[in-house]
């Protein structure tokens, strides 16, 4: 592929990122909307079909040079030879031919993958885990989505499905799962943004004096951003929620740590927004559980955030379709 700009597209449960970046991977302009509260797998794609068309605008205006690719990363399994959302637990895209789809409206070339292994390539080829042979990356949102580097290669699996610890079960007798996932007991479930905010929402009615009674006082539905923000400026009760999700999610990072014996496990997401609150308890319980010397991988945050999964997807094009 020829020298020039790539779009990156992070498309969540909750909301689209997508970004224009330079021949070095640096982003040189985003677009950002809600995704659609919708069922209609068209409505979305048309949503993400406008916020590219935005940036390839920009790329123009701005005399960035041609945009080559688009590379798209998505909360779904994905069957990569056909560019098909084969399943996907948060939004109404399975069975859709994502890549065909966009590609024939953007008169472009798309490269699709799972939304978390695109971040752990932006991870891997420029982050937290650069160099790495062996990494794990947890995505912590409105889901846990994962990506594993191995041997130094991206485990995709035979289908495509991959490391979706997200659905590893850590309580068998544990609430149900999110969306399509049929499991009980799932980390998601348990340490996931919207497992935090429910924790927020149960201390709340717990610490009347707290930040999160206030909320709820006013008719807020509390949700794990609310809790996050709370924390960081100091609510206890808000704290003590974090410190829970953390907890839990420490037994997803020890089964992580036994499974892959990985040399770094990464935290990115929201919630991550939390910092040590969240990765302290987390790492603490981690090493309680896993075995020496897997126990010994660092656990820390991803270096690019919430940028992650749309830097990912610029890689993704970048090297998928060069």
């Amino acid at each position: 592929m020829p020298a020039g700009c790539v779009i990156g597209v992070d498309l969540g449960g909750t909301k689209l990122l997508a970004g224009l970046l330079d021949d070095d991977l640096r982003v040189l302009d985003r677009a950002y909307s809600p995704a659609p509260r919708s069922d209609d797998p068209e409505e979305l794609l048309t949503v993400v079909v406008d916020e590219i068309r935005a940036l390839l605008q920009a790329a123009a205006d701005g005399h960035h040079g041609p945009v080559t690719a688009v590379g798209v990363g998505i909360p779904s399994l994905i069957d990569r030879a056909r560019g098909v959302a084969v399943s996907t637990v948060h939004l109404p895209l399975q069975g859709v031919a994502v890549r065909d789809e966009l590609q024939d409206r953007l008169q472009l070339p798309v490269a699709l993958d799972n939304d978390a292994n695109c971040a752990m390539l932006a991870e891997w080829r420029l982050g937290a885990a650069r160099d790495c042979g062996d990494a794990v990356l947890l995505t912590i949102g409105t889901g846990i989505g994962s990506g594993v580097v191995a041997g130094g290669q991206l485990l995709r699996g035979a289908t495509g499905a991959a490391t979706e610890l997200g659905h590893m079960v850590i309580d068998f007798d544990g609430p149900p799962c999110q969306g399509a996932c049929r499991n009980h007991g799932c980390l998601e479930a348990l340490a996931s943004g919207s497992a935090l905010g429910r924790e927020g929402q149960r201390i709340a009615g717990q610490r009347p004096g707290s930040r999160l009674a206030q909320l709820a006082a006013d008719g807020t539905t509390i949700t794990g951003q609310h809790v996050t923000e709370a924390a960081r400026e100091g609510d206890r009760a808000a704290r003590e929620a974090v410190e829970r999700i953390g907890t839990l999610l420490g037994v997803g990072i020890a089964n992580a740590m036994n499974v892959f014996n990985p040399e770094a496990i990464l935290i990115g997401g929201g919630v991550s927004a939390a910092g040590e609150l969240l990765l302290g308890p987390a790492r603490a319980e981690a090493r309680r559980r896993a075995r020496p010397p897997a126990d010994e991988a660092r656990v820390e945050l991803a270096r690019f955030g919430a940028d992650a999964g749309m830097i990912g997807g610029g890689v993704l094009a970048r090297e998928e379709l060069a």
